[in-house]
């Protein structure tokens, strides 16, 4: 391939994003399938922890520690 291709803006720019795109398409794959069917369950529940515990712009670690601790709960609860 050619550098000039690689170096347009364009390019660039998908080349920073695909990462971010891959991940988190795996995480809902992860999330949200069970083989060929789609559950909720208590790793949705985590999930959603982590997103509110984002949006809140918590740390790190608090954003793992929600998403455990949420999902840990749902799953002694029956879930």
């Amino acid at each position: 391939m050619p550098s000039g291709v690689l170096e347009r803006p364009l390019v660039r720019r998908l080349a920073a994003l695909l990462p971010v795109a891959l991940l988190a398409a795996l995480t809902a794959q992860q999330a949200f399938a069970d083989g060929r069917a789609l559950v909720l369950d208590a790793r949705a529940a985590g999930l959603a922890a982590a997103a509110v515990a984002l949006v809140l712009r918590a740390p790190f670690l608090l954003v793992v520690a929600a998403a455990v601790v949420v999902t840990a709960g749902v799953r002694a609860l029956g879930g």
